[in-house]
């Protein structure tokens, strides 16, 4: 049973969560000395969202009948490995963890600045209910293609902007070309996803950007997903640079090259190590950058 729990996290997401949190943290370590406390329950936040909004997406798929295409890995409800209620159960308790983090969180960093406080918690909010609705519920916006909205926002713009915030409350701008970044290659990982799941969602009237667009369209998508997201890097390089150090993200762009080359040629069937391929590029490129910014 614990087997099949684990694989209902889906830990190989993770990496998601602790890419944009990193990226975050090494640009406000640049701005101020970090607090580990505050530091430390921004990862545990995140997490705690990414796997509840994988709990969510088995929930949402088995329901609504779109794992019996699936071409991917299956899924724990699907498979009868765990049943709805149980994951329903899950869901709820994950959903509880996230938010008593998120306010211990916002108590540390904005004790005494509750209007900023409560911004962060109403985005929080949004944030949990928005993992659930992806794909539970009626007319899941997960479903209509929205999906990458989510992604973007989240674990993109949200995570870095929002880490690089907590730990120094000032707004700088600049910031949201690295966020920028991380929510294009967070799209690009679904991308993939969605491309390999692209004939099973086509018959299970989940309409996908790729459902939607078609194969060779998605895959200038794609490229377009990657590209723009490391010149997003770039240009914040050159708007902030003090040394060549920051420029070590840049060897990440043959992994990215080696991804959209499967993309293009690849049966979609055969997409799936190209998947993990992407979230794992997406870290390197995090640590990279991070590193890069605490030598400059």
């Amino acid at each position: 049973m614990m087997k099949s729990w684990i694989k209902a996290f889906r830990l190989r997401t993770l990496p998601l969560a602790v890419s944009g949190w990193m990226v975050g943290l090494s640009i406000a370590g640049n701005a101020s000395d970090l607090n580990p406390s505050i530091a430390g329950l921004t990862l545990l936040t995140a997490m705690l969202l990414q796997i509840l909004s994988n709990l969510a997406n088995d929930f949402g798929d088995a329901s609504s009948g779109v794992d019996t295409h699936r071409t991917g890995e299956a899924r724990m409800v699907s498979s009868g490995n765990i049943t709805a209620a149980a994951m329903k159960r899950a869901m709820v308790l994950f959903a509880i963890l996230a938010f008593v983090s998120g306010c211990y969180l916002l108590y540390l960093a904005f004790a005494e600045d509750w209007v900023t406080a409560i911004i962060f918690l109403a985005i929080g909010l949004i944030g949990i209910a928005a993992a659930i609705k992806y794909t539970v519920g009626k007319n899941p916006y997960g479903y209509a293609g929205f999906g990458d909205v989510f992604v973007f926002v989240f674990f993109g713009i949200v995570l870095v902007f929002g880490t690089y915030y907590l730990q120094t409350q000032t707004l700088d701008w600049q910031v949201l070309l690295p966020a920028s970044s991380l929510g294009l290659f967070s799209v690009g990982v679904l991308n993939v996803n969605n491309i390999r799941d692209i004939e099973s969602d086509k018959a299970s009237g989940k309409h996908s950007i790729p459902v939607r667009l078609g194969r060779n369209r998605a895959v200038i998508y794609h490229i377009i997903l990657l590209t723009l997201g490391i010149l997003s890097s770039l240009i914040y390089v050159i708007f902030t640079f003090n040394n060549w150090w920051q420029f070590l993200f840049v060897p990440v762009v043959g992994l990215l090259a080696k991804n959209i080359n499967a993309v293009k040629n690849k049966p979609s069937v055969e997409l799936d190590p190209y998947l993990k391929q992407m979230a794992i590029s997406t870290l390197l490129f995090s640590i990279l950058f991070s590193v890069g910014q605490l030598l400059s």
